[in-house]
């Protein structure tokens, strides 16, 4: 999911944007926690953001979330409550969801799709015991997300149906990620975090704070929590967590998070998917839910089911490893080494922390997907062997209640 800057765009505006009291654009509700604590601010969809915090670098940051346990401002991302008795109905005519088959407080991760099957966005959607969804939708899509909503909810309504949305602006949301999740967040919450596994919601106090929305998810790879908070309490409930003697709490910024994903093989919307893009040639057939294969009532379910059906999707998102030489970067194309064709393109790419290699995410022509397939990244003046490897780069660690 886009809930980060493409690590090019990053490093640029890292560069360029490095002073901590200066601000670009709109800010969350914890802009003062991320001054207080050192935040090199770049501006991120209209916001600013920190993308390392001056205790850490980016590398060490990223280490310390596999390791130990960090703090993610994500406030910028829209929430949302769909209400309405045709709720359900109306966020399955527009994502491959099966919303109906879920259990009361779980969810899942989705797509909304365009009429040709590529993808317009991805999203969180949880099914809440209360009347309304949970939706948690990309920052650097509000602008087209939001309409979106608003329009077919608009049009439902004009055929007699029952169905509203509400937007939660300003509302913070915290990501907990690391190992040391669960001990640091136990010692503040009476909710049994033992029984919250991955992809389920519950509202409950948290470090004396009332009416948090705890979701067990993240973008990270690691076991994790994502907190909606009361803006007016965000940076209290920062604080509190900073405070625990339970586990290493730190605070990370973009940077970090954008390496976690990648070395996750986690996809970032604009970059690995987009409206161009099926979710089964980005490998994420896992999110067009069985029920919806059946009944090919979303946009561009047809070609969807088709290539799902008849395997023959024409391209495939797979990971590069670099054994040496410089880092793949979006954008540049992949050559074969025998007879110098360009069989596909590069889309994310960053050093791994984790691992100490350069890592990749690229799309390639089927035919040539197979692990151990090797690639020349073709930088212009100079190229580097890649290795079309598994992902992900490093193995996830979901919360699932399972030893």
């Amino acid at each position: 999911m886009n809930r980060l800057v493409s690590r090019s765009a990053l490093l640029s505006a890292t560069r360029c944007f490095s002073r901590t009291s200066e601000v670009f654009g709109k800010q969350t509700c914890l802009i003062e926690t991320h001054k207080k604590h050192g935040g090199k601010l770049v501006e991120f969809a209209g916001y600013d953001m920190p993308t390392q915090y001056a205790d850490l670098s980016i590398k060490e940051s990223t280490i310390h979330t596999r390791k130990h346990v960090s703090l993610f401002d994500v406030s910028h991302m829209l929430q949302t409550h769909i209400t309405g008795k045709d709720r359900v109905a109306f966020i399955e005519s527009l994502t491959t969801a099966d919303v109906q088959g879920l259990q009361e407080n779980s969810g899942t991760l989705s797509v909304f799709t365009n009429d040709k099957g590529g993808i317009k966005d991805d999203l969180i959607i949880m099914k809440t015991d209360k009347d309304f969804l949970f939706l948690v939708t990309n920052a650097g899509c509000i602008d087209k997300d939001l309409p979106y909503l608003l329009e077919n909810a608009a049009a439902w309504r004009t055929k007699g149906k029952d169905v509203k949305i509400e937007t939660l602006d300003n509302r913070g949301l915290v990501a907990v990620q690391g190992p040391e999740m669960a001990k640091v967040l136990q010692e503040g919450t009476e909710i049994d975090l033992s029984k919250l596994t991955f992809m389920k919601t519950i509202v409950g106090t948290v470090f004396g704070i009332e009416g948090c929305r705890v979701t067990r998810c993240g973008y990270t790879g690691e076991d994790g929590v994502e907190i909606s908070v009361d803006p007016t309490k965000a940076e209290q409930l920062v604080e509190r967590l900073l405070a625990s003697q339970a586990g290493k709490v730190k605070l990370a910024g973009l940077g970090a998070r954008d390496a976690l994903r990648l070395e996750a093989g986690l996809c970032l919307y604009g970059s690995d998917i987009d409206e161009n893009t099926t979710p089964i040639e980005a490998g994420l057939a896992f999110v067009v839910a069985k029920r919806r294969r059946e009944t090919l009532d979303f946009p561009g379910a047809e070609k969807i089911v088709k290539q799902l059906k008849e395997k023959s999707w024409p391209k495939r998102r797979v990971g590069l490893i670099a054994p040496a030489g410089r880092c793949p970067r979006s954008h540049l194309p992949l050559i074969d080494p025998l007879d110098k064709c360009a069989l596909g393109f590069v889309t994310s790419g960053c050093p791994s922390p984790t691992l100490g290699k350069n890592i990749a995410i690229a799309y390639v022509d089927k035919s040539h997907s197979k692990e151990g397939t090797k690639f020349i990244v073709d930088f212009g003046a100079k190229q580097a062997p890649v290795e079309v490897v598994k992902m992900p780069f490093v193995p996830t660690n979901y919360y699932t209640g399972k030893k």
